[in-house]
C-alpha cells in the first residue's frame, strides 16, 4: 500500500537534534552550569513574590469585562452612595461589614434566653476596638445621624424580654414608626398566616464606611478575633454563631495557598523516589539513579527560572498557579523517561558524542511535539476573561518551554557526563573502576562487576518490563478478538463520557474558595439552610434620560415591564416576589402625591420635595431639572443554588432586554455570577482553538497525515472523557476546572503523540508489528511518566482546598485518560490502518 508521507519538517529538526546531541555530548559541563548560574540570576525575581500575589476574589475569579462590571459603572457614576445616609439596598458593592449568625440549638431562637445571647454578642461587636483604636461607633455607616443597626434589635429595643411581646410579622413587620423588612434577618421561619410562630436562625449586620480602608480591614480583623475567641463559650450557649465579614473570602484564600507548601517537599520526594526506583538497574556501572535525580532536579530548575522571569517582569501571582510546580515536575519527568529510553538504542560501543547524538535524534521529535503541544495549549488558556487562568496559564506555559530547554541541555549534558561513566566501566557511586562481566555470564552485582549489554544488538540490555510489552502485552493487544474488546470498551469510555457531559453544573461556589475547615464554610452553610428564601434585592435602572416619567402611556410601559419581572418563574417556581417591588416612582404618583403627575412642569417641581421628604433620595439622578436615570427594586425569591443563580440572571437580563424602555438589571452579587455567562463558550473556544493547533503541530512533526488526525482524535476523546467523568465526579465547570481542561489538551497529545510517532517510525512491515514494536519501545516510557505525574499531584487529593483537590481529580483523569489512549485504543487504532508507513 502506498506511504503518504509528510517529513520534512520532522527530519530537519531531527537533523538538527543530532548535530545538538553530538555538541552537548562534546561540551558537557557548559550546559551543566550554564542553566545553574541563569536559574539563579531568574531566580532573583522570587524576591518580588507577596508584591505579585493576587489574591482578589473578584479580579481573579470574575471575568476581566463582564456586563456587571459595566453595570456597575454606570450605577456607581449615576447613583453615587451617600455616606450619611447608609442604605444597604443601595450600595453598588458588597459593602464593608461584619456580620455574625446565630442559630438556635433549640426549635426557636425567638425567646428570652436566646435574644439575650444575641443582645451580648451585639455589644461585643460594639464595644470592640481595633488594634488602630478604633470602635464601631467611630467607623460604622451613618443613617439619620446615628450608626446603622439592625432592624430586630431596634423592635426589641434591647430588652431580650420583648421578643415574644412584638407579634412579629414576615416577611414584612409594621411597627409604630415604619415597614421593616425582616426576610434578611430571620431564617427558618414557620407561620402562622403572616405571624411568626418560630424562627430557628437570626443574622445580623454590622456595615462601615468605605471611606478609611486600612481602619475597616482592622476592625474587620478584630471582629473575626473576637468571635474565634468566643468559640469556646458559644458552644455552651443557646446558640451556635457563625461569622463572616466582607474581606473574609480573601483573606481565607490566602491562607488557602500556603495551606500547599508543605506538601512541595512530599511531592519531590514521591517523584524523585520513583524517578530513581524507575532508573534502578542490578548492573553498577549502567544505574542511573543519578540520572533520575538530575531529571527531577532540572524540572526544579525549569520553575524557579519561569517563576522568577515572569515575577521580575511583574506578571500577577494567583494562587492556582501554586499547583503548576507539580504539573512542571511530571512533565520534566516524562520527558527524561523519553530521553533515557532513546539513550538505552544506542550502541554502548559508540563514543559519548555518538549515543548523544543518537539519543536527541530519536527523542527530538517526541519531546518537541508534547512541549509545543503543552506551551500553545496553555497560552491558548490566555484568551479567556479569568484573570486566575490567565496567571495560571502564563506561569505554567512558560515553565514547560524551560522545562525543554533544561531537558535539551542541563539534563542532556548529566546525561552525557553519566554516559563518559559508563563508558569507563566506572561505579555508579564511587565512579571506580569495576571489571566488566564475562562474555555470556550473568555474574555482575551492584558492588563489584558491571557493564554488561546486549551480546547480539550491542545495546543496554532490555528492561524485563520492556520484554512484557514485546512478548505479551502487545502480542495479546494486537489479537482479533482483543480489538473486538478494546472497541466495546470504547463505546463504553465514550457513552458515559457523553452522558457525563450532559450533567456538568456550572460556576464556583465562593465558599470553595476557602479551606473546608475555615469559618467561612460554616457561615455560607447556615446562610444557604436559613436565608435562601429571599435572594438578591436587585435595581432596575431606566437608563434613558428622555424617559418621560410624566407621560401616563410611558409609565403604563414601565409597569408593564416590572409586572414582567415579577412573572419570571424558574422550574415551576416564582422567581420575582410579586407585591414586593419597591418603586419610588409609583409611589410619587399615588393619589395625594402631586396634584397632577401627568404635566411635566408640575412633575418635576414637585419631585425633588417628594423626594427629601422620602427615602427614595438616592434613586433618582436629576440634572437641570432632567431625570437622567432612576431605580426601583425587585425582590428575587427562591435562588439557592448556583444553577438557579445562572437562570435567575440570564432571565432577569433577557427581560430587561425585551422591555419597551432602556433598562439595566444589577445588583453586587451579578459579578460573580458573570461566570455563568461566559465560562461554557470560553471553555468551547479554548478546546477548539487549541485541538486546532495542535492538529497543526502532528501534522508537521509526525510524518503521517492520517496518524496526525489520530492524535487529534485522541485529544478530543480525552477532553470528552475528562469532562464527562469530572461532572460525574462532582466537579463544577468553573474557572478552576477551565484551567484543568487547558491542561487535559496538552497532555492528551503527550501519549498519543508518543505512540503514533513510534507506530509511524517502526521499521516493521505490518500494522500489527508496528503496534508492538511501538508500545515496546514507548510503553514502559509512557507508564513512567503517567506515574511520576500521578505521584506529581496525588499529595493533592489530602489538600484541605477544593481548588487543589480539583486540580488533583482533573489531572488523574487525565494522566488515567491519556494513558488509556496511549498504550490501549490509539495502538489498536493504529491497526486499522496500514497506509501510516514511514520506512
Amino acid at each position: 500500500m502506498p506511504s503518504c508521507h509528510t517529513d520534512c519538517i520532522e527530519k530537519s529538526v531531527s537533523n538538527w537534534f543530532h548535530k545538538l546531541g553530538g555538541f552537548v555530548g562534546r561540551n558537557p559541563w557548559w550546559f551543566l552550569l550554564v542553566p545553574l548560574f541563569i536559574s539563579a540570576g531568574l531566580g532573583a525575581g522570587f524576591y518580588f513574590l507577596e508584591e505579585r500575589e493576587a489574591h482578589g476574589i473578584e479580579d481573579q475569579f470574575t471575568p476581566k469585562d463582564g456586563p456587571a462590571k459595566q453595570e456597575r459603572h454606570f450605577v456607581k457614576e449615576h447613583f453615587p452612595q451617600n455616606d450619611s445616609e447608609f442604605y444597604r439596598l443601595r450600595l453598588y458593592t458588597e459593602g464593608s461589614y461584619g456580620s455574625f449568625i446565630a442559630v438556635s440549638k433549640s426549635s426557636d431562637i425567638l425567646s428570652e434566653k436566646a435574644f439575650e445571647e444575641i443582645i451580648y454578642l451585639d455589644g461585643t461587636v460594639r464595644e470592640m476596638v481595633g488594634q488602630k483604636g478604633k470602635s464601631y461607633e467611630k467607623l460604622c455607616a451613618m443613617k439619620s445621624n446615628r450608626c446603622f443597626s439592625n432592624d430586630l434589635l431596634d423592635i426589641v429595643n434591647g430588652t431580650a424580654s420583648t421578643i415574644k411581646k412584638a407579634n412579629l410579622t414576615f416577611p414584612y413587620h409594621i411597627s409604630t414608626s415604619n415597614t421593616i423588612f425582616l426576610g434578611t434577618e430571620l431564617g427558618g421561619v414557620v407561620l402562622n398566616s403572616s405571624l411568626i410562630v418560630s424562627a430557628k436562625a437570626v443574622r445580623l449586620f454590622y456595615f462601615l464606611r468605605e471611606n478609611n480602608k486600612a481602619e475597616n480591614d482592622d476592625w474587620l480583623h478584630g471582629f473575626t478575633q473576637v468571635f474565634s475567641n468566643l468559640s469556646d463559650e458559644l458552644n455552651k450557649r443557646q446558640i451556635q454563631v457563625s461569622y463572616f465579614t466582607s474581606n473574609s473570602r480573601e483573606e481565607e484564600f490566602k491562607e488557602n495557598s500556603k495551606s500547599v507548601i508543605p506538601l512541595f517537599s512530599v511531592t519531590y520526594f514521591l517523584a524523585i523516589s520513583f524517578s530513581i526506583i524507575s532508573c534502578l538497574r542490578l548492573d553498577c556501572v549502567r544505574n542511573k539513579v543519578w540520572v533520575a535525580i538530575f531529571g527531577a532536579l532540572s524540572a526544579g530548575l525549569a520553575v524557579l527560572s519561569s517563576f522568577g522571569l515572569l515575577l521580575l517582569c511583574g506578571m500577577p501571582f494567583a494562587m492556582t498557579v501554586a499547583t503548576a510546580p507539580f504539573l512542571i515536575l511530571g512533565i520534566g519527568v516524562d520527558d527524561m523517561f523519553i530521553m533515557i529510553s532513546c539513550w538505552q538504542q544506542t550502541q554502548v560501543h559508540d563514543n559519548v558524542e555518538d549515543r548523544m547524538a543518537a539519543t536527541y535524534k530519536d527523542a527530538a521529535v517526541s519531546i518537541t511535539i508534547t512541549t509545543l503541544t503543552d506551551a500553545l495549549a496553555f497560552y491558548i488558556g490566555l484568551l479567556t476573561p479569568f484573570r486566575s487562568v490567565q496567571s495560571f496559564c502564563m506561569y505554567t506555559g512558560t515553565a514547560v518551554l524551560f522545562c525543554y530547554l533544561y531537558n535539551i541541555t542541563f539534563f542532556g549534558a548529566f546525561l552525557a557526563l553519566n554516559g563518559s561513566r559508563e563508558k569507563g566501566n566506572r561505579h555508579w557511586l564511587t565512579c571506580m573502576k569495576v571489571p566488566e562481566p564475562e562474555e555470556n555470564s550473568k555474574k555482575y552485582n551492584l558492588c563489584c562487576v558491571g557493564g554488561a549489554y546486549d551480546q547480539e544488538t550491542g545495546k543496554e540490555e532490555v528492561m524485563p518490563i520492556n520484554n512484557f510489552f514485546k512478548m505479551y502485552y502487545g502480542p495479546f493487544l494486537t489479537n482479533t478478538w482483543t480489538k473486538v474488546f478494546v472497541i466495546l470498551l470504547y463505546a463504553g469510555y465514550l457513552g458515559s463520557s457523553i452522558y457525563g457531559c450532559f450533567q456538568i453544573q456550572e460556576g464556583i461556589d465562593l465558599k470553595n474558595l476557602a479551606a473546608d475547615s475555615s469559618y467561612v464554610g460554616s457561615y455560607y452553610d447556615n446562610e444557604d439552610q436559613y436565608f435562601s428564601e429571599y435572594g438578591p434585592n436587585v435595581m432596575v435602572v431606566v437608563t434613558d434620560s428622555k424617559f418621560q416619567y410624566w407621560d401616563k402611556t410611558a409609565r403604563k410601559r414601565l409597569d408593564t415591564c416590572l409586572e414582567r419581572f415579577e412573572s419570571l418563574t424558574l422550574d415551576g417556581r416564582s422567581l420575582v416576589a410579586k407585591n414586593m417591588t419597591l418603586s419610588w416612582l409609583n409611589e410619587y404618583v399615588k393619589p395625594g402625591r402631586v396634584s397632577n403627575p401627568n404635566n411635566e412642569t408640575i412633575f418635576m417641581d414637585s419631585l425633588p420635595t417628594f423626594l427629601q421628604q422620602s427615602d427614595f433620595t438616592q434613586d433618582v439622578n436629576i440634572l437641570n431639572k432632567i431625570i437622567i436615570s432612576s431605580r426601583m427594586f425587585i425582590q428575587t425569591i427562591n435562588v439557592s443554588t448556583a444553577v438557579d443563580e445562572k437562570n435567575m440572571l440570564n432571565k432577569l437580563r433577557e427581560t430587561a432586554n425585551g422591555c419597551s424602555e432602556k433598562l439595566v438589571v444589577y445588583h453586587p452579587a451579578f459579578i460573580y455570577f458573570d461566570q455563568y455567562a461566559v465560562i461554557v463558550s470560553n471553555t468551547i473556544q479554548n478546546i477548539v482553538v487549541a485541538t486546532l493547533a495542535m492538529l497543526v503541530i502532528s501534522l508537521m512533526l509526525i510524518p503521517n497525515p492520517i496518524c496526525s488526525l489520530w492524535v487529534t482524535f485522541a485529544i478530543a476523546s480525552v477532553i470528552v472523557g475528562v469532562a464527562g467523568f469530572m461532572a460525574l465526579w462532582d466537579v463544577n465547570l468553573d474557572s478552576v476546572s477551565m484551567i484543568n481542561l487547558v491542561i487535559c489538551i496538552g497532555f492528551s497529545v503527550d501519549f498519543s503523540a508518543h505512540i503514533s510517532y513510534a507506530f509511524v517510525s517502526s521499521k516493521e512491515v505490518t500494522a500489527n508489528k508496528k503496534a508492538v514494536d511501538a508500545v515496546y519501545h514507548l510503553g514502559y516510557p509512557i507508564i513512567q511518566g503517567a506515574v511520576s505525574t500521578i505521584l506529581g499531584v496525588v499529595v493533592l487529593s489530602a489538600a484541605e482546598s477544593y481548588i487543589f483537590r480539583t486540580f488533583f481529580k482533573i489531572m488523574f483523569l487525565v494522566i488515567l485518560f491519556g494513558v488509556l489512549h496511549g498504550i490501549v485504543f490509539i495502538p489498536v487504532f493504529l491497526t486499522f490502518f496500514g497506509i501510516c508507513n514511514f520506512n
